[in-house]
């Protein structure tokens, strides 16, 4: 069976990344949802939207992915993971891990996590420069950095 991949994050980033999830899987439509948490929207609403994407899939496997671990997006969708056996949730949602996420969603459910986590971590990295073109100064907040 084909996992449910729903993607909650702070709008219209959910949106944006199921389309272009389905700019390169176009056949993907059907696993693949998404709901924006409105930044003036109650958080009970915001479960109950997000709730109503799931409503015919409860004997489906689920895979959700939330923005940013620890806010409103992710703590709506603990609360749709918890107490569903079939559910998992991964936060820190990247367009590589969602794209990797797509490709296996007809793996067995926990295989998928790893599979969605390795593309998420594998997608971020420093790209070399030319040596003529120089790095700009980040300020990252490092108590060093002066």
């Amino acid at each position: 069976m084909t996992t449910l991949i729903l993607l909650i994050a702070h709008a219209p980033l959910a949106q944006a990344l199921r389309d272009c999830a389905l700019h390169v899987f176009p056949d993907c439509a059907d696993a693949l949802r998404a709901y924006d948490v409105q930044a003036d929207a109650a958080p009970e609403a915001s479960l109950e939207g997000a709730s109503a994407l799931l409503a015919d899939a409860a004997d489906r496997p689920v895979l959700v992915l939330a923005d940013i671990f620890g806010a409103t997006p992710c703590n709506i969708a603990r609360r749709l993971v918890e107490g569903r056996g079939n559910a998992r949730l991964v936060t820190g949602l990247n367009l590589p891990m969602l794209l990797r996420a797509v490709s296996y969603r007809s793996e067995a459910l926990d295989l998928l996590v790893q599979r969605a986590l390795i593309g998420g971590t594998q997608g971020v990295m420093q790209v070399a420069v030319t040596p003529h073109i120089p790095l700009p100064h980040l300020h990252d907040q490092d108590p060093h950095d002066h």
